[in-house]
């Protein structure tokens, strides 16, 4: 099972990793990466066998990743059945190309986004681990929902029955702007266009019967084979830029802080694997038993909504 974790949540508030911010449940607290550890905890039970957990990590949040998973014993998990290893990373460019400088006078550099899980897996061993472990599928998906799937033996079965070696769980959008990406077909493969790439007046397109065109949501909930992981390694996926607000140095030394976004950011997206390969397998899930994201401090996909989400599936289990 794969993890991925955003370098440094500054939107959503918490300063250090995300797997470390804590929900505050009616029978007490918990960390994002406890809540992962209980779901491979009962996998364990139920199916009688340990699951490595393989978790990315930034160059930011490495070294706090793992103090506080070594502080708190891995949450009982085993922890030769942990393996830790770091993304890539990519200069930030101005508004007119130029690299950014940052306050240690090196040059500017932010995370090259989830779709670089691929090739650090490669790089930093990970690939090699799992080979000797003789893992056939790996789960990748985001430490942010608390409601994820890590062990999908429905998607798995899925997958394997139809010969695919992708699966991916989706749920439906509940409204044309929500902030999510999108399956569609383009050349006969499965692709997934991001919100910010979709333009407002095709995310409100319906069918017929009223459903969004547009709807099927990529919730970060995916199935590879092993094959597939090795083989999106080895490809370079695209480029998709965002705009951030990041402090720098100008050319006289002193250190600048924006008050708007004046950088450019380059991320590689994990669903830009899928049209690899001539199919995936796609299996609809549901919003209240598959996807409760923490994301913002307030209002939507936040830690209250989150919670409530989290309390009622587990209710009525």
């Amino acid at each position: 099972m794969q993890q991925w974790q955003e370098a440094k949540e500054q939107g959503f508030g918490h300063p250090k990793a995300k797997g470390t911010y804590k929900i505050e449940f009616e029978d007490g607290g918990k960390y994002l990466f406890e809540i992962i550890v209980d779901t491979l905890k009962r996998a364990r039970e139920e199916y009688g066998v340990t699951i490595p957990w393989y978790i990315m990590t930034s160059n930011e949040n490495n070294e706090d990743t793992t103090s506080f998973l070594e502080e708190n014993n891995y949450f009982g998990y085993p922890k030769e059945y942990v393996y830790i290893f770091e993304q890539g990373k990519l200069p930030l460019l101005d508004e007119q190309g130029k690299l950014l400088v940052g306050k240690d006078g090196i040059i500017k550099e932010a995370s090259n986004g989830n779709g670089g899980i691929f090739n650090s897996m490669l790089k930093k061993g990970a690939i090699e681990d799992m080979d000797k472990r003789g893992i056939e599928w790996i789960f990748i998906g985001s430490v942010d929902n608390i409601l994820l799937k890590n062990i999908d033996v429905l998607l798995l079965g899925l997958t394997a029955s139809r010969g695919n070696q992708i699966g991916t769980r989706t749920v439906l959008k509940r409204s044309p702007d929500e902030k999510v990406g999108v399956l569609c077909k383009q050349n006969n493969r499965v692709k997934v266009i991001e919100y910010t790439e979709l333009p407002d007046d095709i995310a409100s397109i319906t069918d017929d019967n009223g459903e969004l065109v547009f709807g099927e949501s990529h919730i970060m909930c995916n199935l590879f084979n092993i094959n597939a992981v090795k083989r999106s390694s080895t490809k370079e996926l695209e480029y998709h830029v965002a705009f951030k607000k990041s402090n720098y140095l100008d050319k006289d030394g002193n250190l600048i802080e924006p008050d708007k976004s004046n950088a450019y950011k380059f991320e590689q997206f994990i669903f830009d694997s899928f049209k690899l390969f001539d199919d995936i397998a796609i299996l609809r899930g549901k919003r209240e038993e598959d996807f409760a994201p923490v994301k913002n401090m307030v209002g939507d996909d936040s830690p209250e909504t989150a919670k409530k989400l989290y309390e009622n599936y587990w209710k009525n289990k």
